[in-house]
């Protein structure tokens, strides 16, 4: 599982019995609102629908949820999908299942899948020093003679850290930050794990200078569109009001507080955007919009080895590279591979691929199993964020219930 608190699950809150009642008090004050649509349930009914739906919002009343939208996959096929909650406090407006949500550091799969792309296509290697392509120096100051590679970046093990900030390339630049040397780790890069949004910013800015088109539109082009799924790290690319909006949970008086920032107008920034530098104003380390429904569609393309309905993404052996285990993570039983995570820890008993996030309040998961029998999407977007677990408490219930209700035979 991921390891920084504004795109992961690593920090942990915990709640005396008392505060958890009152925290799941209020939660019911406004839970129960639902979608008009969910996918059939295959070889199933309406008692076990109804079943499922109850242990849902049970879920999101002890996790002081706004919404919840979950999906399940079975053997190539969307078997379930359920919306529940809000997608607004203050209209009280349900989240109907086609409304997108910015899914956080699930993104970052997304900027994997185009370098990889890219690798394939023989206009980047793995191995490919980051700094001849970005054009000024990219080296960790204790390790000048060490080239930060393409494939340290993907696997998080280039030694740069987020400590300079990460939201724009000034960090890591020697020349436009006097303090660059803080984005930088004491230890040999290549050699340890350190999760970094600040490099999946950087290798946005190299999909750009490598492909010559813009981030956004490279990840419509080239995955987005041959999929038909619709999606964009560009709000003015989507319909506003299918916008789920996000919502920071406020412990002391037990309130959501909305992030106004989750798809806040870049419109006037785009006007002096400089290809290749500018990149991180799309944030490609955690700002894809999409429905999770068609975040589940994106899944079984991983899931089927880079493929879905006749459309190539991937060839198969680069997506069992991106998949592998490279590096063992900061949590136990966990690895990242090229932008991809295998974890014990999300559901008990059972390793899983895939990626999860944690952005402005919401919580995303998605996850398959190594067997690519079955998988999920979970997403919401608010809740108290008790972590009981390495994950989230309601991501860990939530794939149970999918689990057990679904798949388990």
């Amino acid at each position: 599982m991921v390891s920084l608190y504004f795109f992961t699950m690593s920090h942990k809150n915990y709640f005396s019995i008392k505060n958890f009642i009152l925290s799941a008090l209020i939660a019911a004050s406004f839970i129960g609102c639902k979608s008009s649509s969910s996918t059939t349930i295959e070889n199933g009914g309406n008692n076990q629908e109804v079943t499922i739906e109850e242990e849902l919002n049970g879920i999101m009343r002890n996790n002081s949820a706004v919404g919840l939208v979950v999906v399940a996959v079975k053997e190539g096929k969307i078997i379930y999908n359920k919306s529940l909650g809000y997608k607004d406090l203050e209209t009280k407006s349900p989240i109907a299942d086609n409304d997108i949500i910015r899914i956080a550091s699930i993104s970052k799969t997304f900027v994997a899948t185009a370098i990889l792309q890219l690798v394939e296509s023989g206009k980047l290697s793995l191995d490919s020093d980051a700094a001849e392509i970005m054009g000024f120096k990219i080296r960790n100051p204790k390790y000048p003679d060490t080239p930060i590679t393409i494939r340290m970046l993907l696997s998080h093990t280039s030694s740069m850290s987020d400590s300079n900030g990460y939201f724009t390339l000034d960090k890591l630049n020697p020349s436009a930050s006097a303090t660059w040397n803080k984005a930088w780790s004491d230890y040999t890069p290549g050699s340890k794990y350190q999760y970094c949004n600040l490099g999946y910013n950087t290798l946005g800015a190299i999909i750009e200078k490598v492909s010559g088109e813009r981030f956004d539109q490279y990840i419509m082009n080239h995955i987005l569109k041959p999929l038909n799924l619709y999606g964009s790290h560009n709000v003015h690319e989507l319909d506003s009001n299918r916008f789920i909006k996000l919502y920071t949970f406020n412990s002391s008086n037990y309130s959501h507080v909305e992030s106004k920032s989750a798809y806040q107008s870049i419109e006037s920034e785009l006007e002096n955007y400089t290809m290749g530098y500018s990149t991180p104003l799309f944030s490609p380390t955690g700002g894809l919009k999409i429905s999770p429904v068609d975040l589940a569609k994106a899944m079984m393309m991983h899931m089927n080895y880079g493929s879905l309905d006749g459309v190539k993404i991937l060839d198969s052996a680069t997506c069992s590279m991106m998949q592998s285990m490279i590096t063992p993570t900061n949590y136990t039983n966990e690895y990242y591979g090229l932008g991809m995570i295998t974890t014990d820890n999300l559901l008990k008993g059972h390793t899983l691929i895939g990626h999860d996030g944690l952005a402005l309040g919401a919580y995303t998961a998605m996850y398959w199993s190594t067997d690519r029998k079955y998988g999920f999407v979970v997403a919401t977007n608010g809740c108290s964020g008790r972590t009981n677990y390495d994950f989230a408490n309601i991501l860990c219930e939530s794939v149970e219930c999918l689990y057990k209700n679904l798949i388990k035979e």
